[in-house]
């Protein structure tokens, strides 16, 4: 394991700068999110080539990971062509001023990179070891994957559907998934990579490979998912009532308003 990652630390380095190097070209740092689910793909097929030997279950998983990682990219580089730079990157273009630069390629590029290589770590572990035949747990975590792929992807095709109507302008979306999670599309991310986990446990010592799916869920409930976009709408009273009647993050009937 420590030799795959020092390995991946090279190609992520590698990766990142390219993709620093375009964004400064292109004057767009949302570039950083289209690399998010491409730079999961490049570290899996990294692994997959040290490896040499895949069984079964690290072909699974692989196919999972690409499936993900490119539906991703695809979704975020389609939305990205129609406007112009995300705003939070405009924000952080006026806040940090004369340090931009170091701060674009430490704090968006670099610290992006490190997070793919600790959340993929179920992955390497499961490419990298001695497999045992398919048991419980990897059904298990191929169905939570399952159920979590589909509360992203549908979340994300109703926002999608929603936001591109004019009439919807400054409007709240709260229907179909978003009913029941104000962020359906969160919870299906976070519930993919404890899937991961849990195929992982099923080879010796996967229940250390924990910290993966940990990280992701720090990342959208104390960091850049829920926080962040909760922030931007949070003075919208249409979104104060709906915060009172939707679950934040796991689905859950709506309750009454009062």
């Amino acid at each position: 394991m420590l030799q795959l990652l020092a390995v991946e630390l090279i190609i992520m380095f590698v990766f990142m700068n390219f993709w620093f190097s375009v964004a400064i070209w292109k004057k767009r740092n949302d570039i950083a999110d289209i690399v998010w689910g491409l730079g999961f793909i490049v570290a899996t097929i990294c692994a997959l080539y040290i490896s040499q030997t895949i069984s079964t279950r690290a072909f699974v998983v692989s196919i999972l990971v690409f499936i993900w990682g490119s539906r991703l990219a695809i979704r975020i580089l389609l939305r990205n062509l129609k406007k112009s730079e995300d705003a939070r990157y405009n924000e952080w273009r006026e806040e940090w001023g004369d340090n931009f630069f170091q701060r674009t390629y430490f704090q968006v590029f670099m610290l992006q990179g490190l997070l793919i290589l600790i959340i993929s770590v179920p992955v390497f572990h499961i490419i990298i070891s001695a497999n045992p035949p398919l048991r419980l747990l990897d059904f298990l975590g191929i169905a939570m994957w399952s159920v979590g792929f589909f509360f992203e992807t549908v979340g994300d095709y109703q926002l999608d559907k929603f936001t591109r109507n004019p009439a919807n302008k400054g409007k709240v979306m709260k229907y179909g998934l978003w009913k029941y999670s104000r962020h359906p599309n969160y919870f299906g991310e976070v519930l993919m990579w404890w899937g991961i986990f849990f195929i992982a446990l099923s080879i010796q010592y996967g229940w250390l490979t924990i910290i993966g799916p940990a990280t992701i869920t720090f990342l959208i409930l104390k960091v850049s998912g829920v926080p962040m976009a909760e922030k931007r709408m949070r003075s919208k009273e249409e979104f104060q009532q709906y915060m009172k009647t939707t679950s934040e993050f796991f689905p859950l009937p709506p309750k009454k308003e009062n």
